[in-house]
């Protein structure tokens, strides 16, 4: 069998596939890992109360720390809002002006709302610097906050 040994030392096709599995499984894992900071919040037996802006702003008042992270990504979330809008109906439109296509025009919204969200967002990204900013801490603190005045503590 040449260098190596016998047929046995070889891996069985079931050990590849899981082997396989697993490595992926570990791959998306990772890549996924900053959902853990929200399945406390999101898989409670007893669901949080809805909050409104005005405890948002509460908390932003209230934390000196990451209120004002908070409001910034707020403001971002403005400007992928607008630019989902922009886009889709600024694709929408030219996709009936030229097809007068129901079906592409819809298909155009769609698209154009995904691609128009993710370029307000990226933009929000680079003019409010939030590359520089720990958002998902700041969303995790609020989520905290508001569960300790939810539940009385």
């Amino acid at each position: 069998m040449g260098e190596g040994g016998d047929s046995s030392s070889r891996t069985s096709p079931v050990g590849f596939i899981k082997k396989h599995y697993q490595g992926w499984k570990d791959f998306w894992a990772d890549r996924f890992a900053f959902l853990d900071n929200y399945t406390r919040f999101a898989a409670r037996e007893e669901r949080l109360p809805p909050w409104s802006s005005a405890d948002v702003e509460k908390f932003i008042a209230e934390d000196p720390v990451y209120g004002p992270t908070l409001n910034t990504a707020r403001e971002a979330a403005k400007y992928a809002t607008i630019g989902g809008a922009i886009g889709a109906v600024s694709t929408a439109a030219f996709a009936w002006k030229y097809s007068r296509s129901p079906h592409g025009a819809a298909l155009s919204f769609g698209a154009g709302a995904v691609f128009g969200m993710t370029f307000g967002q990226e933009f929000a990204n680079h003019w409010l610097q939030l590359y520089r900013l720990d958002t998902l801490t700041a969303q995790t603190k609020f989520m905290e906050w508001w569960e300790e005045k939810s539940e009385g503590r």
